[in-house]
């Protein structure tokens, strides 16, 4: 995905290139000149209204072209839109050229609005637009996704259905009701799409496209407010508002033609917000409807507003339904997660501190206690002790009878260690078949009879694999001194444990001084 750098520069890049095409700026000019013959031929409606229709069909064929040029360029699901988009360009150019002949064949009997050839033409491209804009797939959408955004859609075509029923209709004329609400309320609903897909992430137009379409419904839903009564004269101005929405479509049909050319990403994926404010926005235009609409007493067009607004609290209600679900599926997977991350930390805790084959604690375990053990005890000299351990013959058991029982010989004997000594003694395995035990509070002579009950442990045997072996071991016993610490505790272990196994029995011997001397 690129970083908001990237798409900044290359936006930048884009906008030169949309400005220097000739066919934009023709079509920038062409609808220039419909606006001066609007304004010149004002009180001559029917002639406006000629013009109106005749320079319909050049536009609507632009943007038929360009959908078809980049549906050429696309592949997937992009590829299918702009397919519907070329069609509906095809539609649009279709029923205006009829209408255009008709305007001439029967002057003064027609309006900005169509006949039944071009108004069905006209209805049935934007619904198709429409749709593929809202079917358009996202992928990683869950199904609750999908609701949340349907809901929105509802929300915002109500939306519109009710600012259409309070300032662009007259219920006393029923015919022109339905017309009027079901053309604001696609048109809104059209620019309602064309935003969530450019939030959505996956969006098949480029930014500058996606804006041209935005503003084609907007100016649409404009254009129907402005003037919702064709039967009055309408002045130039108007008439130049209903027209630019054919330009902006077909502009943004170019402006993605032309960015496809040289952008990878015109198509990309681009960053997904995780909300919209759009269904709030709505609720928020129904409120500003409703005061309006409310001095002028009880009525049909306040009736109306109050039925809209509750039916756009109802969806707005489900759609906070839909995300309390999603926010409550959230927080149970975030749970899983973090309740997965403990487990984790515990476990490289555990691997970290204690011997994966025997349990005990392992050397940076040792380390960590004895320190502490011994700056409790500083000033009290003799009260931490220090037992090493080291097996005899232990390399004989791994060579006659194999690793794992080997492996079975030491965790046979890290029990009985364990079953030998305080619970307050910490018992670890150093390495290979080296163990040692930490006797806190502990003076001399404790650790003597401590490495007794150790050494008469050992004398029975660890049952393997049917076999009963016997661990002998030899145990160097030292008590800290003052000044002593890990290291020098375990240096003098180690010269005690040197004279017990050389001295042949198998036993303990306490570490001195001259015991030092006598090793080296």
């Amino acid at each position: 995905m690129a970083s908001t750098a990237e798409r900044k520069r290359r936006w930048q890049v884009d906008l030169p290139a949309l400005r220097r095409d000739r066919v934009l700026l023709g079509a920038a000019l062409w609808t220039l000149l419909a606006i001066v013959l609007f304004g010149v031929l004002d009180g001559r409606t029917s002639r406006q209204v000629q013009v109106y229709w005749s320079f319909q069909p050049p536009v609507d064929a632009l943007l038929a072209y360009s959908s078809w040029r980049v549906h050429r360029m696309a592949t997937g699901a992009i590829r299918r839109f702009w397919l519907i988009l070329a069609a509906a360009g095809t539609l649009f150019f279709s029923g205006d050229c009829f209408q255009t002949i008709m305007t001439y064949r029967q002057p003064g009997g027609w309006s900005t609005s169509g006949g039944v050839v071009q108004m069905g033409c006209l209805g049935l491209g934007v619904g198709v637009i429409v749709v593929a804009m809202l079917v358009h797939p996202h992928p990683g959408r869950t199904r609750r996704d999908r609701l949340a955004f349907w809901l929105d859609s509802a929300t915002v075509l109500v939306g519109g259905a009710v600012v259409a029923w309070s300032f662009a209709i007259k219920p006393e004329q029923p015919g022109q009701v339905l017309g009027t609400i079901s053309a604001s309320g696609i048109a809104l609903t059209a620019a309602f799409a064309a935003v969530k897909m450019v939030m959505s992430g996956n969006a098949p137009m480029h930014k500058a496209a996606a804006l041209a379409m935005i503003g084609a419904a907007a100016l649409t839903s404009l254009g129907i407010f402005l003037a919702p009564d064709e039967n009055v004269r309408l002045s130039p101005a108007v008439y130049a508002l209903r027209f630019m929405p054919t330009l902006l479509i077909a502009v943004g049909a170019r402006a993605q033609e032309i960015v496809a050319r040289f952008d990878p990403t015109a198509f990309g994926e681009r960053r997904r917000k995780p909300y919209s404010l759009l269904p709030y926005g709505s609720m928020a235009v129904a409120f500003a409807a409703m005061t309006t609409v409310l001095p002028h007493g009880s009525g049909m067009r306040l009736w109306g507003v109050v039925a809209g607004l509750g039916l756009i609290c109802a969806l707005v209600a489900g759609r906070q339904l839909a995300a309390f679900h999603d926010n409550t599926r959230l927080i149970k997977k975030l749970d899983a997660t973090l309740a997965e991350l403990r487990e984790h930390e515990v476990r490289l805790r555990h691997q970290a501190l204690f011997d994966g084959l025997t349990g005990l604690a392992n050397r940076t375990q040792f380390h960590e206690e004895a320190t502490a053990a011994l700056a409790a005890a500083a000033g009290t000299p003799g009260t931490v002790s220090l037992l090493l351990i080291d097996l005899d013959g232990f390399k004989a058991v791994n060579d006659t009878l194999g690793h794992a029982a080997g492996d079975a010989l030491l965790t046979g004997v890290a029990a009985k260690l364990r079953q030998a000594v305080r619970p307050s003694d910490l018992v670890a395995r150093l390495g290979g078949d080296e163990f040692a035990v930490l006797l806190p509070d502990c003076a001399g002579l404790e650790g003597e009879r401590t490495s007794q009950r150790i050494l008469r442990a050992l004398e029975s045997p660890v049952p393997i694999d049917g076999r009963h072996v016997r661990a002998s071991a030899s145990i160097g016993v030292a008590s800290a001194e003052h000044g002593d610490d890990v290291e020098s505790l375990l240096r003098d272990a180690d010269l005690a444990m040197y004279a017990a196994k050389h001295g042949g029995k198998g036993a303990w011997r306490r570490y001195d001084a001259s015991m030092e001397k006598a090793v080296l």
